[in-house]
């Protein structure tokens, strides 16, 4: 096995942070070594709730237990961030096929335009569902998330929707 640690760039808008993107920064350490996590603004996502500031607060408590993990901020391309931060590739967790298509596109322009690769890992079976939109939408009618979420980002949740009384029924 090769001794030198190899670095990875894993960004996304993390908003919030699931026990899947947890299980992807915990295969890239054991894949690479060491991960830079980069919370990311996405202008096609602006139905967050939590600031980047908020966001990197709760990554970096929910990824303690991994010493080799950094975690940041960034406002730009994923490809630049790989620059600053230095990392040999960008990691990508996949859920389903959908998520390859999407992500097999970027990998492509991301390396066309920087030379930057690209890995991609598998999420659990157990996880394929998860996405931060639906953990949004749960939490913000009232349900329950702490078991699809790390410890610290369910807390914050919970802070800002305490419990309601509404149906916790299926994400729309």
């Amino acid at each position: 096995m090769n001794s030198s640690v190899t670095s990875v760039l894993y960004p996304g808008s993390f908003d919030p942070l699931h026990l899947g993107h947890v299980d992807v920064v915990e295969q890239g350490v054991e894949l690479f070594g060491r991960v830079t996590v980069v919370a990311m603004y996405n202008p096609s996502k602006p139905s967050g709730i939590f600031t980047i500031d908020e966001r990197v607060a709760m990554i970096r408590d929910s990824l303690a237990h991994l010493p080799t993990v950094s975690v940041e901020a960034f406002d730009g391309l994923a490809i630049h961030a790989a620059d600053q931060f230095n990392a040999d590739f960008i990691l990508k967790g996949l859920r389903n096929a959908g998520d390859f298509e999407i992500e097999q596109q970027m990998a492509h322009t991301n390396h066309s335009v920087s030379g930057v690769r690209t890995v991609f890992v598998p999420c659990r079976p157990d996880q394929v569902f998860l996405s931060s939109r639906f953990v949004r939408e749960i939490a913000q009618h009232g349900g329950d998330v702490s078991h699809l979420v790390p410890a610290p980002v369910a807390s914050e949740l919970a802070r800002i929707f305490p419990s309601a009384t509404h149906s916790t029924g299926s994400p729309s």
